[in-house]
This record gives C-alpha cells, structure tokens and sequence, in this order.
C-alpha cells in the first residue's frame, strides 16, 4: 500500500516537474515542433512517466526508509517529539519569508530553487535545535513563583526515584523478597536490553543458563504483580553502546536513577562514573547479626582452609569462619572466639580461633 502511495506522490510530482520546466526545455531544442512548448498536457504526462520510471528504481529503499523513521520515532520519547515540531514549523515558516522575499527577483532559478533548499535546511536546522535545546526551552516555558507565594499554595511535591535493575540482581532473585518488605521505594525500571539479555539466557541451550534465565524471568513477573504498575520497561537502546553493564549505566545518567545489582565489579565501574548503585549484597551484609572480635560462638567445623592448619565453619545465613588452628577439628562443634571481621561488597568473612587455646585431640 505505501509502495502504491509513493508511486502516485511520484507521478503528481513528474507531472508537476513537467508542466513547470519541459516548456523550457521544448523550446531549447531547435528540431522539435513549437507548438508542443504550450501543450501543458503533453509536458504533464513526458514528466509523469520519466517520474513513474524512476520510482520503479527508488520505491523499494523509500519505503524502507520511511518504515525506519517510523521506527525511531515511535521509540522517541513524547517530548523530544513535540520541541523537534515545534522548531521544525519555526524554521519552515523562516525560510517560506525569505524565499517570499527571494520570489521578486527576477531570475526563474533562484526564485523556483531557493525556496526549497531553504525549506529543507531551515526545516532541519529547526528541528535539531528544538530537539537539543527541549530542556532549555522548558525551565524558560516554565512560570516562576516566588518562593513565598509556592510555600504557601503548592504541596511537597515527592520525586519519584526511578532504580533500574540489572540481569544479575533479577536472576539473583532476592529484589523480589526485599521489594515485599516495602523497604525499597520508587519504581523499578528494566531496560528493554536486560529484558532481551533475560531472554537470551533462557533461551540457551545450557542447562543451568536456562534455569536461571527463566528464574529471572518469573521473578520479574512476580515484582509486575506484587508492585502494581511500579515496574517500567524503557525502549532506550543506546546502540552505540556494546556492553549491557555500560548502557545500563548511560539509562541511570540519563533518568537521575540508580543501578541495583549484587555484580562487585558493576558496583565499582558505577562508582568511578559517579552513577548512584545499590548492592544488594551490602543490604544483606547489613542486617546481618553483628560480629565484634572477642566474641564467642558456637559452630561446626565443615572442611580445611588455604591456609596450613585453618578450619572453616559457615553461620546459618552463609557467612564464612575461618578458624585458624581449626584442621583438626573437621566435623566437630567447637566454641570459637572471633579475631576479626573482613567486611566488603562481596560478603562479609569472620576470623576466629578455638576458645580457650584448645586444642584438636589429635594433637594433644
């Protein structure tokens, strides 16, 4: 149907082309009639069929064109949309005033020419710049109200925070239990990139990859249920970007959110480009009991350490013990006295040794 309509646009536009110059061009060749020079329809339809042979040639890559258009301006957001036409009818209704001013001089090329390259360059040059400056032209749209008078007639308006969520904290699962807590506000937002490298993984021919793609697809499902419209899917692709970890980050810059993962490495390229994140692990690490050296506690000793002679215990949450001295103690419970505590982004790992001295019986 589209083909159908540029053919046609085509042969108004030849037969238009036609009856404007081909009089010129009859009377420029000495061995053709005159009288065709004035026939208006023979110029119509010379142009109309050169114009009609020529879209056979352009049809197909017009159409192809306009179906991309069509595709990135769906995907634009509204207000970008909105100050392009705004700056694209400005510049149109600039160079329609010059080209009227440039229509009495008396020369056929520049008064025909003139106003169309200036429609197409004005047009676009208005377009651009309403698109660039639509936040300047918004804070300068935007009335101002003393801060006295906005005291007393305007309410505390909440921002909403915006906190876009990366592959590995959807598949970990655990946003989903924090976000029934209620502790975590704001609304999640999952980039259409997350979403298709979701896909990907569960789609894998591996096994393990497609368990944990399609356990980070549910759990995206429960969190569109338990929060109620608090879930947001963005369009923006940023394709001049490769990596996931980077676009996610360009989004968060771009929305003034925040990235939660419980990737370490993320965590730290986010803080190196001053983009805010929130590492779930740093949450759980959080509200986990308090561990303060010379306490005691009561473990089992699972297996050795790297170390020579460490023992390594584990707490009911995952917390490692390293328990120096504690190899001879393998599949025992011991009562241990904790040294240190090692505290970072990837988990917490406590230090201890057997109370009291003691000793395994196999040595002593």
């Amino acid at each position: 149907m589209l083909r159908r309509i540029i053919q046609i646009l085509f042969l108004l536009i030849g037969a238009t082309v036609g009856i404007i110059f081909l009089p010129y061009v009859f009377e420029l060749i000495p061995f053709l009639d005159n009288p065709w020079s004035n026939n208006a329809i023979v110029a119509a339809l010379i142009g109309a069929i050169v114009f009609f042979l020529l879209s056979l040639l352009f049809a197909d890559s017009i159409v192809k064109f306009m179906k991309w258009m069509e595709e990135k301006l769906l995907r634009a957001p509204t207000p970008d949309l909105l100050f392009g036409t705004v700056g694209l009818i400005l510049g149109l209704v600039v160079a329609f005033l010059i080209g009227f001013a440039l229509s009495t001089i008396d020369i056929p090329v520049v008064a025909t020419a003139a106003p169309i390259v200036l429609s197409v360059v004005l047009g676009y040059l208005g377009f651009q710049v309403g698109f660039q400056k639509r936040e300047e032209m918004v804070a300068m749209l935007t009335p101002r109200i003393g801060a006295a008078k906005k005291a007393e007639i305007e309410e505390p308006i909440q921002k909403t925070t915006y906190k876009l969520l990366d592959t590995s904290v959807i598949i970990d699962g655990r946003i989903a239990d924090i976000s029934a807590t209620g502790f975590m506000e704001g609304t999640f937002v999952v980039p259409q990139f997350v979403l298709s490298e979701l896909q990907h993984i569960a789609d894998s021919s591996d096994t393990l990859k497609r368990t944990r793609g399609r356990r980070g697809l549910d759990i995206l499902k429960r969190l569109q249920s338990e929060r109620e419209g608090a879930i947001m899917i963005t369009e923006e692709s940023f394709d001049e970007v490769s990596e996931v970890d980077l676009k996610l980050m360009r989004a968060a810059k771009k929305m003034g959110g925040q990235v939660v993962t419980n990737d370490f490495n993320l965590n730290k390229v986010c803080e190196l480009h001053n983009v805010p994140v929130l590492n779930i692990n740093d949450l759980a690490n959080a509200v986990k009991p308090v561990v303060i050296p010379g306490e005691d506690m009561h473990v089992v000793v699972i297996k050795d350490g790297k170390e020579q002679n460490q023992g390594v215990a584990y707490l009911d949450d995952g917390t490692m013990i390293v328990i120096e001295d504690g190899k001879g103690f393998i599949g025992q419970a011991i009562d241990v006295t904790v040294t240190s505590v090692l505290q970072t982004s990837a988990g917490r790992m406590i230090f201890a040794k057997p109370r009291d001295g003691r000793q395994a019986s196999m040595n002593g």
